[in-house]
């Protein structure tokens, strides 16, 4: 038998061209053959694609920002570096997202961090004891080298003609007198109790002309220092850092007396910060702030390093707190 014509049918007549009749037609359905070839190429497809999806690990969650805030003792612009510079020094040492938000009051940084809105913060002494108190199981951390023995100290405007003392200066009764933030501990908390061990049985507003509250360190200086009041109470790193920028007048306005030290500053951390981090987290976050050795992060915050801390180190601002009425 002569071989057929390639797409001729059996039995067709010898020599038929492609497309006649006897010939396959131009859109005919392709034969058992073809499907066989495809069928068995995507399982060979499938085959090779299993191993290399059996390898594949599930994507890993992605791990919220931890979110920090400070206190607001000096002007916006020193907190902006301050924090700015803690964030991505946090990010790069943990491997987790950090994020700072500004506040722009002592009880909103406590607000924020009561409700869950950060979950560490920069407090002072007073407001580190409102936080934990308001959210069991937090910690203190860490704390500038600093913050151990801190002072406030006593400025007075040079009008006053005032002189450094010794003593807490009784010669600043009758007059005007202006704390930082209500909330502050070197500018309210503490010179209140010093105030009422030096005027037994007085409060401020019985021994000053008129008493006012700054807000914060940095206005606290300009207020005494312009004459808009003749005393005023301030953190002394605050009054450091500032001498050093230039904002300080010396023939306007000087320190007149010097605190005995209290425990004040410290990075607080949420109890429930490992729920969402992992064991260990605090221990890790710690580590971090402590390592700290860059001067450009310390050197806006006043502090020649942090060192870890603990609650029990700030028992002596409860009982203050409570001696003075200003912790609940």
């Amino acid at each position: 038998m002569q071989g057929s014509t390639l797409g001729s049918k059996p039995g067709s007549k010898p020599g038929s061209k492609p497309g006649s009749r006897s010939g396959s037609r131009s859109g005919s359905k392709p034969g058992p053959g073809w499907l066989g070839r495809l069928a068995l190429g995507v399982l060979a497809a499938l085959a090779a694609a299993g191993p290399a999806r059996a390898q594949e690990k599930p994507a890993a969650k992605a791990l919220p920002p931890l979110v920090f805030t400070g206190i607001p003792d000096q002007d916006e612009s020193r907190l902006v570096e301050r924090f700015g510079k803690v964030a991505a020094y946090l990010e790069a040492e943990l491997g987790v997202p950090v994020r700072y938000i500004p506040v722009k009051s002592y009880p909103a940084a406590v607000t924020a961090f009561t409700n869950g809105q950060v979950q560490l913060a920069w407090f002072g002494g007073f407001t580190g004891v409102q936080a934990r108190k308001a959210v069991p199981g937090s910690q203190a951390i860490a704390q500038g080298a600093e913050d151990a023995a801190f002072k406030t100290y006593v400025i007075a405007n040079a009008a006053t003609g005032l002189k450094p003392e010794k003593d807490f200066p009784k010669a600043v009764a009758g007059r005007t007198f202006t704390f930082g933030a209500r909330a502050s501990t070197s500018g309210r908390l503490m010179p209140e109790y010093f105030v009422r061990q030096a005027f037994p049985g007085k409060t401020p507003e019985q021994v000053f002309a008129r008493v006012g509250f700054s807000g914060d360190h940095t206005r606290t200086i300009q207020l005494v220092q312009s004459g808009a009041f003749a005393v005023g109470a301030v953190d002394y790193s605050v009054w450091d850092l500032d001498s050093k920028a230039g904002k300080v007048d010396p023939k306007a306005v000087s320190v007149i007396w010097e605190s005995p030290t209290f425990p004040d500053y410290q990075w607080t951390v949420r109890g429930d910060v490992e729920q969402t981090y992992g064991a260990g987290f605090t221990d890790r976050l710690r580590a971090a702030l402590t390592g700290i050795a860059d001067p450009a992060i310390l050197e806006p915050f006043g502090r020649s390093k942090f060192i870890p801390v603990t609650n029990a180190a700030y028992e002596p601002l409860v009982e203050v707190g409570r001696s003075t009425g200003l912790l609940d």
